[in-house]
């Protein structure tokens, strides 16, 4: 397994240099336009699934997919999200488990390699749900139940129903080490609420997880990240929340909304995981490489998430944000994976950040949403 991971490094860093003498790929047209080319590019023809970029994430996510999978079959892609999903499922059934990402080799496998991945089954789930993709659920039953089994085994306090606080989970924040963290709580209830409607095997049905993640998480103005004792405010655990659809009180939404824009997590444009580095926020070492990539770095997955949530309330509020990023695509021609706090395509010594993003289908979604 240590191969992959060395793979992956070199590619990264061969890009790193490439970029450094040819810059990123420049897409002619607007905003709307470089958007649908990059879909396109997204889309690797031979295997038939999509990647999360045509950069150095030139393969599968189960996350990344699960972020966009809404936005694709929106935008028209059925067809693909489908073979997406048949390919994923197949190469993960030979592996034997469900991991977070497939390499362009065909390796299925998780970053860090230590830790399982709870949110790669929650949003294989979700867009299997999303896709009306019933023959698949069909075909990989069996399979998917096991798989279900194992998360809950490995990932749930039985005794809670909460997010194991002895262990670290890779997930959104995959550089980070954090007890029973909200983005995993959530997708667990996410995936609660999925498998139901799926008719496949729900050991997670006797847990409220609405009403767990608001007394465990809520602190009357935003949601704690984990339960470390942590107080500090994160994009990724106030936003999750409600985009997943767990939680759906407006409420809770206007007050989440304030605590983000008071802790400055919208600026330059939304949405940076913290306002700065804090000390007592744990990382894995392999983070000296990539500087502040999981700490103050702005990213337009969540952001998008954010932009999303805002529009349900707040639509003038949402096409303000949504036209920021519209200004973003417009100037590098492209759709980058991560900016700098100030609003700069973030870069260290050894990475730069990707481009040709999945997560454009999103954008798109969204200004057809907002139009």
């Amino acid at each position: 397994m240590k191969g992959i991971f060395i793979s992956e490094a070199v590619r990264f860093f061969l890009r790193r240099i490439r970029v450094c003498f040819f810059w990123v790929k420049k897409y002619s047209g607007n905003d709307e336009e470089i958007c649908r080319q990059i879909i396109l590019d997204c889309y690797n023809k031979e295997k038939k699934y999509f990647m999360v970029s045509s950069g150095h994430f030139c393969e599968f996510f189960a996350r990344d997919f699960g972020w966009c999978c809404e936005a694709l079959l929106e935008l028209g892609y059925r067809k693909e999200v489908i073979n997406t999903l048949d390919y994923a499922l197949g190469v993960f059934q030979r592996h034997g488990r469900i991991e977070q990402s497939i390499s362009p080799g065909g390796v299925a496998f998780t970053f860090p390699s230590s830790k399982y991945s709870p949110d790669a089954l929650a949003f294989i789930i979700r867009s299997l749900k999303l896709a009306k993709a019933n023959e698949l659920v069909k075909k990989y039953k069996d399979f998917l139940n096991q798989e279900v089994q194992q998360y809950y085994d490995a990932v749930i306090d039985h005794k809670t129903g909460l997010v194991r606080k002895d262990k670290s989970f890779s997930s959104m924040k995959d550089y980070s080490i954090r007890q029973s963290s909200c983005y995993d709580n959530v997708m667990t209830g996410m995936l609660a609420n999925d498998l139901t409607l799926l008719g496949l095997n729900n050991p997670f049905k006797k847990y409220n997880y609405k009403k767990l993640i608001i007394k465990n998480f809520w602190t009357g103005n935003y949601f704690l990240d984990d339960l470390s004792g942590s107080k500090m405010v994160c994009g990724d655990a106030n936003v999750l929340p409600f985009w997943s659809g767990i939680i759906n009180d407006k409420k809770l939404l206007k007050k989440v909304i304030s605590a983000i824009q008071k802790e400055g997590l919208d600026k330059p444009f939304p949405l940076k995981y913290t306002k700065a580095r804090f000390k007592k926020q744990k990382m894995i070492c392999f983070e000296f490489l990539a500087g502040d990539y999981e700490r103050d770095a702005i990213w337009p997955h969540v952001g998008l998430m954010y932009i999303q949530i805002i529009a349900s309330i707040d639509k003038k509020l949402a096409k303000e944000y949504l036209d920021q990023y519209k200004q973003q695509i417009e100037q590098h021609k492209n759709f980058l994976e991560v900016y700098d706090g100030n609003g700069k395509p973030f870069k260290t010594l050894f990475y730069y950040a990707d481009e040709a993003m999945l997560w454009a289908a999103n954008y798109l979604y969204l200004r057809k949403r907002l139009s």
